[in-house]
């Protein structure tokens, strides 16, 4: 008898799963790239990068964004160092003469010493306080951009007129186990966004590039109401913005509109990165995201337990390589349109290998982003 509770509940819990899955997978596979490029450039751009001990990084960010194929008198781009102890002020200051339009500004002037728990997000407001620009987009020192990112952002603006644009992000494989699964793990986390989002479903987004309206930042009081998270510079004011402006979100699915940046070196700093993304996640108060982890989670908690029944327990061995296997072959055939667009499907050879170690970090990382604190860049958050 309770054998056949467990395999109703698990299937009701697989069904609902793999319906996700292709649920999401029909939305991305509809999507077109937007490759638009002929009409003439006439946004006028923010760009602002915060910074904390990026003396590695910094130098080819500048320099990435200075390389646009986009009229110089059409961006500005403001790096604000938020409490570097290395030379990442000094390098910036040195591009300024060659670049008049880069400006540096130093959070710990506006802070005047006074503790935060979001210093990102005051990073950022204080930077927006400073701009010109009539759009703003935000990236990270760690990250680099293509030659024509801010000519698809200005014409997909001009031919959509959102307030906000969610663009695509990429991690650069290092060919380490680590890098490989942190590259195929991201790239699933930009399908579900690059389908969520274009069909306005889901606020889902990501701070290294994002872009939306100085005026709508404005209208939503910015970061008010927020400032106390740690994390959620970027969906948490997605999801006000959206409040605010339903129907006008945007994602620009196109791959010159690609940001690149390298995945975490190692497993402890990859679980401090993911402690802190899922550390935001009781911030949303949209239940349709609300939901969605918490389907996802329950699913993988799942594996974990039949996981490890499956030692004493052949009916639950059983069961966990039926959950697997189903699991692997979804996720596989939303993984293939979103491998393409990325251009890297000769990763995929990699997924099934992947799964065990994807199913532990859901769980952990979900956990401890719940009852958990994490270090980042220093400091210690919870």
């Amino acid at each position: 008898m309770w054998n056949l509770v467990i395999i109703v509940m698990l299937s009701l819990l697989t069904g609902c799963y793999i319906s996700l899955i292709f649920f999401f997978r029909d939305l991305l596979v509809k999507l077109t790239p937007f490759n638009e490029r002929s009409i003439s450039p006439a946004t006028k751009f923010s760009v602002i990068i915060p910074a904390r001990n990026e003396e590695k990084n910094i130098a080819h960010c500048i320099e990435s964004i200075y390389r646009q194929r986009y009229p110089a008198a059409l961006f500005e781009v403001i790096v604000i160092d938020d409490h570097s102890t290395d030379e990442t002020s000094v390098i910036v200051a040195s591009y300024q003469q060659q670049y008049p339009s880069l400006k540096l500004i130093q959070l710990k002037d506006e802070v005047k010493g006074k503790l935060l728990n979001a210093y990102k997000k005051k990073a950022i407001e204080t930077a927006i306080g400073q701009t010109s620009g009539d759009w703003i987009i935000t990236t990270d020192a760690d990250c680099h951009v293509t030659n024509d990112w801010l000519l698809a952002y200005d014409n997909y603006i001009q031919l959509n007129d959102p307030a906000l644009v969610a663009g695509p992000v990429k991690y650069i494989n290092t060919r380490s186990f680590v890098s490989i699964f942190q590259c195929l793990d991201f790239m699933s986390l930009q399908g579900v966004t690059a389908a969520a989002v274009s069909a306005d479903k889901l606020s889902m987004c990501n701070g290294a590039n994002l872009a939306y309206r100085k005026d709508a930042f404005t209208a939503v009081n910015g970061f008010r109401g927020i400032d106390n998270v740690a994390s959620g510079d970027d969906m948490l004011l997605m999801h006000k913005i959206k409040k605010h402006y339903p129907g006008r979100l945007g994602y620009l699915f196109c791959y010159d509109g690609v940001v690149s940046t390298y995945p975490m070196p190692d497993w402890k700093s990859f679980f401090n990165q993911r402690i802190r993304w899922a550390s935001k996640a009781e911030k949303y108060d949209d239940p349709g995201i609300i939901a969605v982890l918490a389907m996802v989670y329950l699913f993988n908690v799942s594996l974990v337990v039949l996981g490890v029944m499956s030692l004493w327990s052949t009916f639950c061995f059983v069961l966990f390589i039926l959950m697997l296997a189903v699991k692997t072959i979804a996720e596989l055939t939303f993984m293939f349109p979103i491998t393409d667009f990325y251009r890297e499907k000769k990763l995929l050879w990699w997924f099934p290998l992947m799964q065990p170690f994807h199913i532990m970090y859901m769980v952990i990382a979900g956990w401890l982003g719940k009852f958990g604190s994490y270090q980042w860049k220093g400091r210690k958050v919870r």
